[in-house]
């Protein structure tokens, strides 16, 4: 397909401001969709066409229930926004099965443990990631600007769903935040004397205002120790720190702490959500903080906190109780004899 075609598709994404990573995405199953059908073009397919590419997916391909959906989501996309025709009905391809899951949860003593081996230039994010219950991408696109020392709180701008929130600045992460700030300024004044220094803004605000994208406040607060190319304009700016270095850093701290969980970034968002309805909180301010639009989202977590089997003892413990008090009371052979005696 000539890549005329994908600049009109990306040009669509951009004029609809979905996420670069949203492009990419899309971007890579409208590609996948072409070459499954010998590279014909997209308007003269049908939705059996779709229907037999998605049941490849699920059935050949194995993928999972959300990775087919960001597929379905793509070519929904590629129809009704680029090529101006409805896509139909695709509701008779096979669909891959979406069992119910129970997040994965880090005990307190387990986090205590992974801060003390991590690499310490990754501890301020990922305590950040557990402090205030922030998705990673939310994490490492925080600008100074965001960051609230007097109410202590931090402001999270177009979150999922493009929404904005507030949640908590822990206060115990108030200094180290301010000496990060201090790192980024000598970051920022090397760019400005080398001749950079500017950074992406969303929605053309660069534009608007052509200096504050040279200003501080709207540095990121994690940056990147290396400038780069940044995609949309091809300049040359100082992005923020890469999630896969995080993620990577991550990975080998759970196994360094000995941790036998599949854990990732985003468990420390499961732990903080559950940690704080552990601790009594109401479940509408643990909805509000994470930023869950519904709150049966939420409601995940309250079945964490129950033990197996919805807090039922095992006939094995009640078993191993009962002998144990059995033995404490009964009376020792020393004392059995002297009594015979």
């Amino acid at each position: 397909m000539p890549s005329n075609f994908m600049k009109k598709v990306r040009d669509t994404l951009r004029v609809r401001r979905y996420s670069y990573r949203t492009e990419q995405a899309y971007c890579y199953w409208i590609r996948y969709f072409i070459r499954y059908h010998q590279l014909k073009y997209p308007g003269d397919l049908t939705p059996d066409h779709v229907i037999q590419f998605l049941t490849y997916l699920a059935v050949q391909k194995q993928v999972s229930a959300s990775t087919q959906n960001q597929a379905l989501n793509a070519l929904n996309f590629l129809y009704t926004q680029v090529l101006q025709q409805p896509l139909g009905d695709v509701t008779k391809a096979t669909r891959a099965r979406k069992p119910p899951k129970i997040p994965v949860v880090f005990e307190r003593d387990e986090i205590q443990n992974i801060f003390q081996v991590i690499n310490p230039h990754y501890l301020l994010p990922v305590k950040l990631l557990y402090g205030s219950g922030l998705r990673l991408s939310e994490c490492l696109r925080l600008r100074i600007k965001d960051i609230d020392f007097h109410r202590q709180i931090i402001i999270v701008r177009s979150g999922k769903g493009g929404k904005d929130r507030v949640t908590m600045l822990p206060a115990g992460l108030i200094n180290g935040i301010k000496c990060r700030i201090n790192q980024v300024r000598h970051y920022h004044q090397a760019d400005l004397d080398a001749g950079f220094g500017e950074v992406w803004m969303p929605d053309a605000l660069a534009r608007k205002y052509p200096k504050e994208a040279f200003s501080l406040h709207w540095q990121y607060l994690f940056a990147s120790y290396k400038r780069s190319i940044e995609p949309y304009s091809g300049k040359e700016m100082r992005h923020h720190m890469d999630d896969s270095t995080l993620q990577r850093a991550v990975k080998q701290a759970i196994a360094k702490a000995g941790i036998h969980k599949k854990g990732s970034c985003h468990t420390f968002r499961h732990s903080f959500a559950t940690h704080l309805l552990d601790d009594g909180y109401d479940i509408r301010t643990v909805q509000e903080l994470l930023g869950h639009k519904d709150i049966k989202t939420t409601q995940i977590y309250t079945h964490v906190l129950n033990r197996g089997g919805n807090a039922t003892r095992s006939p094995l413990d009640r078993l191993i109780l009962n002998a144990t008090k059995n033995n404490a009371t009964a009376p020792s052979a020393s004392f059995r004899s002297t009594q015979e005696g």
